[in-house]
Order: structure tokens, then C-alpha cells, then sequence
């Protein structure tokens, strides 16, 4: 019979507590850019299941998908008050750490006889966890010496093998790089809202399991409990010394809160360059190499699109869009044996591409339209890039220090993609939206597309487009203005 808890399953108990705290926290912080979930990935106001903000949104003026976003207090929220790329940089980091964590475990589990004391051998554990219920139910504890009751074994075994699973595979249902090349992938969670839903349930089904983990450990005896969980003992603990490394432990893990707080608010540079150091490797060699392979139909396209940032309120740009983009003239420069000047009428003479795709923006909403435009590879096919070209600068007519004064940065919107995703076919500069000319509310009057990467990366108001060898130079160096000044991260596939 197993008597004592393992070190190594005591420490892993220890750092899954640690880092499911930061998912909880880091994950609201997420959800309040866009506080609305749905069961359709067409995101129209007032289909969503669940709102948790108390904004509403206006008839008689431009209401935005930034508009949207609310600010979760620190208590709650890693970092809090509207950092979303820093809450994304710390849910990664935490992600992988959980997953890691959660592979040594299993692997563990496996190796030692510990498994014996988790892993159901018979189906009579469904019974037996009934009445295991009904006893607790009725205030009667229920004791199985030297290991789980049948309850505590089901419960912690769906856990650890169903519940810990499922949240991984709905988080990467909402990578818009496996869903372009796996569309089946999301359809299994009812599309990539579908996904996002079910994810914030399996978080709210973790925290309902703290609440009853916690709960079950103070009715068979918290001191008892406490030595066994933190010592490892089952016969004769010393309660005491239990109890000073438990407190220890738990001071540790809400100072470990609030430094990360603290810092990601006064130093929130260095916490995107410290977690983008370790992240950004694992997530480009995850999402970063997919080509895209959606082939929505017409019936799919959706009746509602959200608009993501204000249009441009330059005089040159208000002119050139009063009548209809005619003096229009994009410049493409940079590292490239042939420099470009082309107007609309020359991009609508090239060989034109027309794709039905999802967008999937990084506050967390999404939407189908039709695109029509010229493959970005045609493009790079007419220039000829040096072979020390590595990305590509899309510049706009959005000067942020006037179309949206009050947003966290000033200067002209600009972004970067790495120069391999050019050669996804649906990588297009589209001037259509829908069959018709590219709204001014949509980009007009050219838009990039890049349907393996998050919203934020393809920009709007293309006024030039350059080619380079490195992006450190540019802006504040960190590839793109949202990257810059909002902190995102420059790799987007998830």
C-alpha cells in the first residue's frame, strides 16, 4: 500500500498551483479586451452568451472593437487596467511552464508506482464515488487510508487527464494559424468562439475545483491534510513544521503576484523583452510556419464585421479618399533590385486574388468576409528582395497622434511580417472587401492580409511598404507600433 506522497509529487502540486494562479489571472486579463463570448465566430453585437462589461454600444456614433476593452483591476487581472499584450506575454510563459510542469508529472506518475493510487482500475469507482457524494453531502467524511477516496480519485484523474487536455487543445483551436490550416481542427469546438468559450469554462471549471479541493481538505482534518500534502506524510506528521512551510510557501507564491504586477506595470518593456526571450522560439516554431487553407463559402460570410481602430483624419489622406484613391500611389522600396510605384488601377491590372477567410483579431473576436486582391508574392516576384532580407514594413496613413489621441502611442501605424509568409497564397494586399471597393472604415485603400496571423498584424492605409534585413531600427524597434507602444508580441500566430 502507498503510504507517503512523493517529493516529486509534492513539488508538482506546489508549481501547478503557482502557475494555474497566473493562467487565471493573466487569462482575465485577455478576456477583458473583448468581454463578450459567443457560440458563432460571426461576433455580432448581441448574439454573444455572456457579456461581463457594462459598456453599451452606441447607435449615433463609431463604436470600435477597442472601445470594447475594460479594465479588470490588478486584483484580479495580471497585469490589469488594459494591458493585453503583457497578459498575453505572461499566459504563455505560464502556459508553457504548466505544460512542461504537467509532462514531468505524467512521466512521473508513470515511473513510480504513484499511478496506482490515481488512475481508476475498475469501473466500480462510479458507484462507489456516488456514494462517496451523498456521504459528504450529508456532513459524513470518508476515509481511505494511505490514498483518494473514489470521489477524490475520479475527480483528480478528470482532472489531470480530461480537463487539463481539453484546455490545451480549445486554447490552440483559437490559434489563427492552425485554424486557417486545419478548419476542421476549430469546427470541433463550434468554430474558434466556440473554442474561446468552452476555454473560459474549463477556467472557471479549475477555479470550482480549487473551491471543492480546498473544501474537502478541511473537512478530513486541515493540520492532517496539510502535513500530507506538504510534507508527504500520512503517519505521525509534524504539524507544525507543516504548517510554517505551507504559509511559506503561499507568501512565496503571492509575492511572486505581486512583483510580476508591479513590474509589468513600471518596467513593462523589460517584461516583454524577458518573456518574449523564452516564448516567442517556442511559439514561432509552433504557429509560425503554416500556410493557409481556408475556403469559406459566400453563405459563411459574416453580417457583422468589427472595426478595430479609427480611420486616418489627415487632410492628404481625407482628400486622396474624397475621390475614390485616383491619385493613390504606393511605393515599394527598401532591399529590392527593383524598386515599385503603383497606383490602384496598376494593382487591380495584376492577377487577382479572391479568398473567403476568418479574421481572427487579438483582442479575441472574429469574422468571415471575402477579400480580393493581388498575392503580396507577386509583389516580391516584381521587386526581386536582396537574399538579406528577412522582413517587410507596411507603413500607413494612420498618424495615431490624430486619429486616436488618446491611444497609448503616437506616429504613423506601421507593422512588420517576417518575409516567408509572403509565400502563403492567401498573403494578399486587398483592395475589395465583399465585392466591393475596400471601405475607409476596413483600410481603404489597401489593406495587408495574412491569414495565418492575428488581426494586428495586417495593417490598414498602406501608404509603402519597404523591405529589410532587421526591424530593430524602426519605431522603438520591436517590429511594428503595437509592438511598440501596446507591447504585443511580433510573432502572431497564436
Amino acid at each position: 500500500m502507498l503510504l507517503d506522497y512523493p517529493l516529486w509529487l509534492r513539488a508538482t502540486h506546489f508549481f501547478n498551483f503557482l502557475l494555474l494562479s497566473l493562467l487565471v489571472r493573466s487569462g482575465l486579463e485577455i478576456l477583458s479586451a473583448h468581454p463578450r463570448l459567443y457560440w458563432n465566430d460571426h461576433c455580432a453585437p448581441g448574439s454573444e452568451w455572456l457579456k461581463l462589461t457594462k459598456k453599451k454600444r452606441p447607435d449615433d456614433r463609431l463604436w470600435t472593437a477597442s472601445d470594447e476593452e475594460t479594465s479588470f483591476p490588478s486584483g484580479i487581472a495580471l497585469p490589469g487596467h488594459e494591458n493585453l499584450g503583457l497578459g498575453r506575454h505572461w499566459h504563455f510563459l505560464a502556459d508553457f511552464s504548466w505544460l512542461l510542469t504537467g509532462l514531468i508529472y505524467v512521466a512521473m506518475l508513470f515511473i513510480t508506482p504513484e499511478w496506482r493510487r490515481l488512475i481508476p482500475t475498475s469501473w466500480q469507482i462510479v458507484p462507489n464515488a456516488w456514494h462517496a457524494m451523498l456521504s459528504y453531502l450529508t456532513f459524513h467524511v470518508v476515509e481511505t487510508p494511505g490514498g483518494y477516496n473514489a470521489l477524490q480519485q475520479l475527480s483528480y484523474a478528470a482532472i489531470i487527464f480530461l480537463l487539463a487536455p481539453f484546455s490545451i487543445a480549445t486554447g490552440i483551436a483559437m490559434s489563427p494559424a492552425v485554424a486557417a490550416r486545419f478548419p476542421w481542427y476549430s469546427k470541433i469546438f463550434h468554430g474558434r468562439q466556440g473554442a474561446r468559450s468552452l476555454h473560459f469554462l474549463a477556467l472557471c471549471t479549475f477555479i470550482m475545483f480549487f473551491i471543492g479541493h480546498v473544501t474537502i481538505v478541511a473537512v478530513h482534518g486541515f493540520r492532517r491534510e496539510l502535513a500530507m500534502i506538504v510534507l508527504g506524510e500520512t503517519h505521525d506528521p509534524n504539524l507544525s513544521r507543516a504548517l510554517t512551510i505551507w504559509l511559506g510557501g503561499l507568501v512565496g507564491v503571492v509575492a511572486i503576484h505581486v512583483v510580476v504586477t508591479i513590474y509589468s506595470r513600471r518596467r513593462p518593456r523589460l517584461v516583454q523583452r524577458a518573456t518574449e526571450a523564452i516564448t516567442d522560439p517556442l511559439r514561432g516554431l509552433l504557429f509560425g510556419h503554416e500556410v493557409s487553407a481556408q475556403h469559406y463559402s459566400s453563405e459563411d460570410i459574416s453580417p457583422y464585421f468589427w472595426v478595430n481602430g479609427r480611420p486616418p483624419t489627415e487632410e492628404s489622406y481625407m482628400a486622396m479618399a474624397h475621390d475614390q484613391f485616383a491619385n493613390y500611389n504606393l511605393t515599394v522600396s527598401g532591399l529590392v533590385h527593383r524598386p515599385l510605384s503603383l497606383t490602384l488601377a496598376d494593382l487591380r491590372a495584376m492577377p487577382k486574388q479572391i479568398q473567403i477567410t476568418k479574421h481572427c483579431c487579438i483582442q479575441g473576436w472574429s469574422g468571415i468576409a471575402e477579400w480580393g486582391g493581388v498575392s503580396l508574392h507577386h509583389i516580391v516576384g516584381l521587386c526581386h528582395p536582396l537574399s538579406t532580407v528577412r522582413y517587410i514594413v507596411f507603413y500607413a496613413f494612420d498618424n495615431k497622434s490624430t486619429s486616436e489621441p488618446h491611444a497609448q502611442g503616437p506616429g504613423y501605424f506601421y507593422g512588420t511580417i517576417r518575409l516567408e509568409l509572403t509565400e502563403d497564397p492567401q498573403t494578399i494586399l486587398a483592395y475589395e472587401m465583399n465585392g466591393r471597393p475596400l471601405p475607409i472604415l476596413h483600410g481603404a485603400p489597401l489593406r495587408l492580409r495574412v491569414e495565418t496571423q492575428l488581426g494586428f498584424t495586417m495593417v490598414k492605409y498602406i501608404r509603402a511598404i519597404e523591405f529589410i534585413e532587421d526591424y530593430t531600427s524602426i519605431g522603438q524597434g520591436q517590429g511594428g507600433w503595437r509592438e511598440d507602444y501596446q507591447y504585443f508580441s511580433q510573432e502572431a500566430g497564436i
